[in-house]
């Protein structure tokens, strides 16, 4: 008898079990850390998406200027190119009409200063000579007179905050005569 209640024994171990029953579903704590990781990715994408909006605006509004600055100096070049350096106003502005009613653009010109660097000529280890710094001195009053700075300003009003780019140019006159001791 003991031998049978023993085969029986072991016979019943052989009987897979049922797994112990899990719970089945997500528990509240579950639920409320994956909304939380949810919502942090939702947050840092739309921050990305306004960040990238902002960034795209910003570089349209500089594409759009750099074609008005560009517009406005091929006017300008087109208007005085060839003519007296007298000619050209020492201040001008206007409007780009309705298709750009936030821009304004100024023109301003003033002489052009050649730096004066006969310092550096003296500085050298012979030093210049007096030919040197007079030869110098004339070319530098020549390109005084021959060249004037063109400085175009478009200036953009947006959310009462305006805005300003500017673009400079040079014009020459290049039949302005030079005189060098008595030669011409």
């Amino acid at each position: 008898m003991k031998k049978a209640l023993l085969k029986q024994k072991r016979w019943l171990e052989r009987i897979p079990t049922a797994a112990p029953l899990k719970p089945q579903g997500f528990s509240l704590v579950e639920a409320l850390i994956s909304m939380v990781i949810m919502a942090g990715a939702l947050i840092l994408l739309s921050n990305t998406w306004g960040s990238a909006f902002r960034a795209q605006k910003k570089g349209k509004q500089q594409y759009e200027v750099s074609i008005l600055l560009e517009r406005k100096l091929t006017e300008l070049d087109l208007e005085f190119r060839g003519k007296p350096l007298t000619e050209i106003p020492d201040e001008r502005e206007g409007d780009f009409s309705k298709n750009y009613p936030n821009a304004k653009w100024k023109m301003t010109s003033k002489k052009f200063e050649f730096p004066d660097v006969s310092g550096l000529l003296k500085a050298r280890d012979q030093g210049a000579d007096d030919m040197s710094n007079m030869l110098f001195a004339k070319l530098r009053e020549h390109l005084n007179q021959s060249i004037k700075e063109v400085k175009v300003t478009v200036m953009v009003t947006e959310n009462k905050k305006t805005r300003e780019y500017s673009a400079v140019t040079f014009y020459v006159d290049y039949d302005q005569n030079i005189s060098i001791g008595g030669f011409q």
